[in-house]
């Protein structure tokens, strides 16, 4: 398989700031994959590298084995969905998808032709004469996604796509970019702060921090094989226990993380357990389960998550409550701090 996207040793720097820092990485043809990382963690200044709206003060960035270092924009093969849209107001939904078409000099009927077959294919084939005003939000994502698609980019960068619509409206659209992306096979290259959405949907993820890479790997990788601290905790809320911690606490010598739902009260666990006692501090219900945030020696507050489902093991503590929980030693990772 060919690579779309290589860095090699890239980095951004704005003075005294290091946005990008170092980084190398390398995207496959026909991948959807995902840069997952906290405001200020350099994913979307990575993304404006591909776009060529930003270049990199050093190292090298290929898009399909061509250098991209001083390529402008519209000579890349990419096209950017941002989060806003970007829609023109004033324009009709098929002139909007249509507008990329007209820039080169396209016929005004093959546009179109073009356009309506674009917009059938997100779903809003019957939409072409109305206004960006009166669609909803994610009717105006898919004609974003429609206007870039029309231009045939071997990549599509996505900035954060889903981040103004609605909890439900953005699930639906998670899974109808998945689908699209498969239907398509071309590379999607998706930035967001959310775990989930890039969990849901991605092939291959990369956490940043601080400017730099902590892993890439498959969302169950991540998951279950966090390298670091960092990555433990940003992907799923694992509990970490530092060094210093763990070797007190648990005679362990390596820091390690322990996923919220692995662990449970003592005494409903067999085997070869780890336990530990704390103050529990606060129950938060979120229906089919809750979560109980527990104090350890004042120096940490770990998570429990239990289900609420019938016919789960149901258990009961009041708030301040003092008492032992447990996990199987099997269920500890060890990650870098």
């Amino acid at each position: 398989m060919s690579i779309a996207v290589q860095f090699q040793q890239v980095s951004r720097h704005y003075d005294q700031v290091k946005a990008v820092d170092d980084i190398s990485l390398d995207i496959a043809e026909g991948e959807f994959f995902s840069m997952l990382g906290p405001s200020g963690s350099g994913k979307t200044t990575s993304l404006r590298l591909i776009a060529g709206f930003e270049q990199p003060s050093s190292g090298s960035i290929r898009i399909f084995g061509q250098e991209a270092a001083g390529l402008p924009p519209n000579l890349r093969a990419v096209n950017t969905v941002f989060q806003d849209y970007a829609l023109f107001p004033h324009m009709s939904v098929l002139d909007n998808v249509a507008y990329g078409l007209m820039i080169k000099g396209v016929a005004k009927a093959e546009r179109h032709r073009q356009a309506e077959a674009m917009l059938d294919m997100v779903k809003l084939g019957a939409y072409g004469s109305r206004r960006p005003a009166a669609l909803s939000g994610g009717q105006r994502q898919r004609v974003a996604l429609a206007r870039a698609l029309i231009l045939q980019p071997r990549v599509l960068l996505l900035d954060e796509p889903l981040g103004a619509l609605d909890l439900k409206l953005r699930e639906a659209m998670q899974t109808e970019l998945k689908a699209l992306q498969r239907r398509l096979g071309i590379t999607f290259v998706y930035v967001t702060h959310d775990q989930g959405e890039a969990m849901s949907m991605s092939d291959r993820v990369a956490v940043f921090n601080k400017g730099r890479i902590e892993q890439v790997d498959a969302p169950q990788a991540l998951y279950n094989r966090p390298a670091t601290a960092f990555v433990a905790d940003f992907v799923g809320g694992a509990n970490v226990f530092g060094q210093a911690l763990a070797s007190r606490l648990f005679a362990q010598p390596q820091a390690f993380a322990v996923r919220p739902e692995r662990i449970r009260p003592a005494g409903q666990l067999d085997g070869d357990v780890m336990t530990v006692e704390g103050r529990l501090i606060d129950i938060q219900y979120l229906g089919a389960t809750s979560r109980y945030e527990i104090d350890i020696a004042g120096e940490k507050t770990m998570a429990m998550v239990l289900p609420n489902a019938e016919g789960a093991a149901q258990w009961q503590a009041p708030v301040g409550e003092v008492l032992t929980v447990a996990w199987p030693r099997a269920a500890i990772h060890p990650v870098a701090e």
